[in-house]
């Protein structure tokens, strides 16, 4: 799965840093996730503890999007057969489906492809009645990948507003309320235009805590926020829209447009969401790489937020306190942490994305032989082309130069001039960022 494995694998610890990350991603496949939860017997559909009769629908429909769609349709078709009658879902990586359509659309910034593919979906929706199954499929990147500018809003509108969000350093909670008040898709929208039929989201969440009302921006999840809440977050990040957006956030807010759908308005028995796989179903895959290997494994957290950069020098001090004093654990260990970190960007915009500022950040203060890989588990940190880095004690040898590098935001540069980027290219999934900190025996 590395492509650069042989160039980042120096040493026993540094291979088992890797197949922590290998094991990790693979865990969190879509395909296997949704093997382990859905099944077909005798006409019946099963999504974890709910069951759907098939024979009480004319048609099923896929629809959805994010980067790991491809996998659940794949895993979907295979299961469920001639029952899938019909299907489009908005992938960055499409592969053909045998009756899903799988349309290539672009992220982190919505296109005018996006807004066509999702145009088409939405028709396709728009045909279900009460003999249908919609089984929309949700994974990490929906929220670019499905766009339907909302009013009068245009397309370049909307990309000004996201790439402004996305740069603030704000949460994805809070970047995603403003998007749903902006969409005709996200914030449950998608659910109440399928109505009356009956709706089964499938979940691969990217979203930390596993918020389903964020994944994806909820586009079959019922929403609590509202147009006041999206114009709080724009003036508490200090964002400043187009015009138009703010204009149109403004009406919603004085009760000129409809709000997002609420769990009153949206019935729990028509429309329901299962989650099939997280951040930490991934790290508990790395875990047993760590046991098996003969390290005590330590699962910090799969909630880890916050500027990357800082998270990298806490989680580097739990490695040096164990490899200090044993305390939590005694050495070898491996301590595993998982989330999505963010980055606000102070520099003039260089190369790199969270891993890798967590990792540089990291690898400045690094003295002894602990190693730090972090990777974004779709195989893309950011918007680079690399999945995240690996660091030792070895990767830093000018302090200042790495400073400044990540000062600039451009961690990715001085990273790849040091050998240190994993490659994975696309991993054909996405339950966030996976951090593996490999403390050695002491003696």
């Amino acid at each position: 799965m590395i492509e650069n494995r042989a160039t980042l694998e120096r040493s026993p610890d540094h291979a088992l840093a890797l197949d922590c990350l290998e094991r990790a991603i693979a865990a969190a496949a879509p395909e296997a996730a949704i093997r382990s939860a859905v099944s077909v017997t005798d006409e019946t559909l099963s999504i974890a503890d709910t069951e759907y009769d098939l024979t009480a629908y004319r048609d099923v429909f896929v629809v959805g999007g994010g980067k790991a769609a491809s996998g659940v349709v794949a895993a979907l078709e295979s299961i469920l057969g001639d029952h899938v009658t019909d299907g489009l879902v908005v992938t960055k990586h499409p592969t053909d489906g045998d009756r899903v359509r799988c349309v290539t659309g672009d992220h982190p910034l919505p296109s005018e492809r996006n807004v066509r593919a999702t145009t088409d979906l939405l028709e396709l929706v728009a045909a279900a009645d009460a003999e249908t199954l919609v089984l929309p499929v949700v994974t990490g990147g929906t929220s670019a990948l499905l766009t339907a500018p909302a009013g009068d809003l245009s397309l370049t509108e909307l990309r000004e507003t996201t790439a402004l969000l996305l740069d603030s350093g704000a949460p994805i909670h809070e970047i995603n309320a403003v998007r749903k008040h902006l969409s005709e898709v996200k914030g449950g929208r998608l659910a109440r235009a399928a109505a009356p039929a009956t709706v089964a989201t499938l979940v691969l969440s990217d979203v930390v805590g596993n918020d389903l009302s964020a994944i994806g921006s909820g586009p079959t999840v019922p929403d609590e926020t509202t147009y006041g809440d999206a114009l709080a977050v724009l003036e508490w990040y200090d964002v400043t829209p187009p015009d138009a957006v703010a204009s149109h956030l403004a009406a919603g807010d004085a009760g000129r447009r409809s709000e997002t759908p609420t769990t009153a308005a949206l019935s729990a028995e028509r429309v329901r969401t299962h989650l099939v796989g997280d951040n930490a179903l991934a790290l508990d895959a790395a875990r047993d790489v760590a046991r098996e290997a003969g390290y005590t494994p330590l699962v910090v957290t799969s909630r880890l937020r916050g500027e990357a950069r800082e998270a990298g020098t806490t989680l580097l001090a739990v490695a040096e306190e164990i490899a200090a004093t044993g305390d939590p654990i005694e050495p070898p260990a491996v301590v595993l942490a998982g989330g999505e970190c963010t980055v606000s960007i102070t520099g003039e915009g260089g190369t790199g994305g969270p891993n890798q500022e967590l990792a540089l950040s990291a690898g400045i203060e690094l003295t002894g032989e602990t190693i730090v890989a972090a990777v974004d588990s779709d195989g893309e940190d950011g918007s680079s082309a690399v999945a995240g880095a690996l660091v030792d004690g070895e990767t830093v040898t000018d302090r200042a130069a790495a400073r400044e590098a990540l000062a600039a935001n451009d961690a990715g540069r001085f990273l790849s001039e040091t050998d240190a980027t994993i490659r994975t290219g696309p991993t054909g999934t996405n339950v966030n960022d996976i951090v593996v900190l490999v403390v050695p025996d002491r003696a």
